[in-house]
């Protein structure tokens, strides 16, 4: 997970605020349906474009490459890597040697200077990446030559390889500025497909192909990523034409499915709703208020009303068909026992049926961002159940900018998940260590069993032990939750159909410009 995990569909998530968000692309929209354009409309804008802060730290990214990739299957496949790693028989040692011939988009070749470059300063504590913590494994990456870069790791990691589809950036640019403030975080150089041409803060992103990309040239040579918060209007901006390709949530997307010159993609994600419930709130910090919540919330209701059945009740942070999933957690909205569970911990019911204990009512804010319709949805639905059973959860809009200082003390309609493998989401989502840094743990959760499965799942090379841990981890969550955890939803996307050669993946909560039809943009053909 990035730092920016709740925020919604977009690279590196982060909402774009003002009415600017709202004007027309330039002109750039391929309405004359121009095969070698492509608009497309996003709900919010990257914060950086710099992977040494996080951008496209999962894969995917059209600016950068990682050392590997996932094909549509998910399985890891060479990228800037001429192969897969040689693994030492210990697990601590991990051997890539470079592709021949990669250049970066200003025309400089990539070494493996460049590689080590990237890691060690991710892994700089002063470089503010808070996803730093998914290379706790890394003791230290090395050059061996120009071409081979060799990982040692603290501890035998078992998914190390997946992370190092983590996108690499030249040193000859980004080593001679601080990769905090520096220019680079706007003006990236990368090897990837496409190249950043234009920026306008809050309206649009413009990139043309790249025309050193070690790929191939893509037949798409201009893609424009139009920033617009409102789902609304964003349907109604690719319904006239001004947008060839839209995210949308499922009730807006259905309004497409009998236009014959559009195509709906449909991806199922690890991609969950939830309720942070933070542990410095007096209320949410109770356990039984935050157990009779996870009782009273008819997750089933949510996903046929809110999602029209595009999506799957969450009973954790996994989805039920996930092989980690731990069968036998699975509940329904079971109000007596929301109510007994309260009855027994001492919350009465008050005034117009609202609970208190010892002077406290039951009562919290719930904030969601402004323009998100799904969060929306869900925040009013689970407020209407909380209040059966006599809890009050008045929910309220807000920027990102308001919610964050807020988030502390106020539950947030949350969103995460990661594919991969379990420690790629949960840690970052749990672990007491990173309670309140930045958006990780924003619940700032702390049980020591959890933490325990944590370690062992990082740290384990045993399948079996794995499994074991995080099935204990995710029984210890019925019992302790510190979110309530609602839907996983299906990503959709509604997109011109002028193009062949588009799929979907099996997504994480990041989606917009990387994910659904255009993950693969670079291997798009024009219809004939």
């Amino acid at each position: 997970m990035t730092t920016r995990w709740i925020r919604g569909a977009a690279v590196v998530a982060a909402m774009a605020g003002g009415v600017t968000a709202c004007s027309a692309p330039g002109g750039e929209a391929g309405a004359d349906g121009a095969a070698d354009t492509v608009v497309i409309g996003v709900a919010s804008e990257p914060d950086t474009l710099s992977p040494l802060l996080g951008y496209g730290k999962d894969g995917n990214s059209k600016i950068f490459d990682g050392l590997l990739a996932r094909d549509a299957e998910l399985k890891l496949r060479p990228a800037l890597a001429q192969a897969l790693p040689e693994v030492g028989r210990d697990g601590l040692t991990y051997t890539y040697t470079l592709r021949d011939g990669v250049e970066f988009s200003d025309g400089e070749p990539l070494t493996s200077a460049d590689v080590v470059y990237t890691y060690e300063t991710i892994l700089d504590a002063k470089t503010n990446n808070t996803s730093r913590s998914e290379l706790d494994a890394v003791k230290d990456v090395k050059a061996d030559g120009d071409d081979k870069v060799v990982f040692t790791l603290k501890y035998p990691y078992a998914p190390f390889a997946g992370r190092t589809v983590l996108p690499i950036v030249p040193e000859h640019v980004a080593g001679a500025q601080d990769p905090n403030t520096g220019s680079f975080n706007a003006k990236p150089v990368g090897t990837g497909p496409y190249v950043l041409s234009a920026w306008r803060k809050g309206e649009k992103l413009t990139f043309k192909a790249n025309p050193h990309y070690w790929g191939g040239v893509p037949k798409v040579k201009t893609v424009t990523m139009a920033i617009i918060e409102d789902d609304d209007v964003r349907a109604t901006r690719l319904r006239s034409g001004d947008l060839d390709g839209a995210v949308l949530p499922p009730n807006l997307a259905a309004a497409f499915k009998s236009d014959s010159d559009k195509k709906t993609y449909d991806a199922k994600s690890y991609d969950f709703r939830t309720v942070t419930l933070p542990q410095e709130n007096k209320v949410t910090a109770d356990r039984a208020i935050r157990q009779a919540l996870d009782a009273a919330v008819d997750r089933k209701a949510m996903v046929d009303k809110i999602l029209d059945g595009a999506g799957r009740a969450a009973y954790g942070p996994l989805p039920v068909d996930d092989p980690w999933f731990a069968q036998g957690i699975e509940r329904n909205q079971d109000l007596a026992r929301a109510r007994r569970i309260l009855d027994q911990a001492g919350w009465k019911t008050g005034t117009g049926g609202i609970r208190a204990k010892g002077g406290q009512k039951a009562a919290f804010t719930l904030l969601y961002p402004s323009g998100d319709k799904v969060r929306q949805d869900h925040a009013l639905a689970y407020a209407s159940d909380a209040k059966k059973a006599g809890i009050d959860v008045k929910v309220e809009s807000a920027t990102w900018e308001v919610i964050e200082p807020r988030m502390k003390d106020d539950a947030v309609l949350a969103g995460g998940g990661s594919t991969g493998d379990p420690d790629f989401g949960l840690y970052t989502l749990l672990h007491s260590s990173l309670a309140g840094d930045g958006f990780n743990n924003m619940a700032r959760y702390d049980d020591s069993v959890v933490d325990a499965a944590l370690d062992t799942g990082r740290r384990s090379q045993d399948p079996g032990a794995r499994k074991q841990a995080y099935d204990s981890l995710q029984r210890e969550l019925v019992k302790n939750p510190g979110y309530t955890f609602l839907t996983h939803i299906d990503h959709v996307y509604v997109l011109a159909d002028r193009w062949t050669g588009l799929t979907t993946q099996l997504e994480p909560h990041e989606h917009g410009f990387a994910s659904g039809p255009w993950w693969n943009l670079e291997d798009w053909q024009p219809k004939p």
